[in-house]
């Protein structure tokens, strides 16, 4: 297993991840050419996030992208995860693990005091695998509006 930044040339295997994950955890089909051009959106500006993938044999097996939300309290950037994707046949071989320990080493050195995730009330799957690594339940709920 190899880790590393993703590159504009994963552009299309992390769309459709993300439409996998999506029709996965929530049941929705999304607009490949609409989430091509969003993954294609953290690669123009940087500023929006990152993506960082697993790969076997030269090709991406896993990946999540890294988003930045700046914190006044902290005076520091959160690093929210989101888009995690696992494809299939490498789940339950510790491609996450490896994913989330890079995740929180790169944070260190970047001075990150927060990294947060939202996951599905009812992926407990998912759930039981952020416990094990060391994450806690927040006392935030989440809420939004479609606009």
């Amino acid at each position: 297993m190899e880790l590393r930044l993703a590159k504009p040339s994963d552009i299309d295997i992390i769309a459709i991840n993300n439409n996998l994950m999506a029709l996965e955890t929530e049941g929705k089909e999304l607009d490949m050419e609409v989430v091509t051009n969003g993954v294609k959106g953290v690669f123009d500006k940087p500023e929006r996030g990152f993506y960082l993938v697993a790969e076997i044999n030269g090709k991406v097996a896993a990946n999540l992208m890294i988003t930045y939300e700046w914190s006044d309290w902290r005076k520091s950037n959160i690093w929210w995860i989101q888009s995690v994707y696992v494809i299939k046949e490498h789940r339950r071989k510790g491609l996450y693990k490896a994913l989330y320990a890079e995740i929180k080493q790169m944070a260190k050195l970047e001075g990150i005091k927060v990294i947060r995730l939202y996951v599905e009330e009812e992926n407990t799957v998912a759930q039981t695998t952020y416990k094990n690594l060391g994450m806690q339940h927040s006392y935030y709920h989440l809420y939004e509006a479609d606009i």
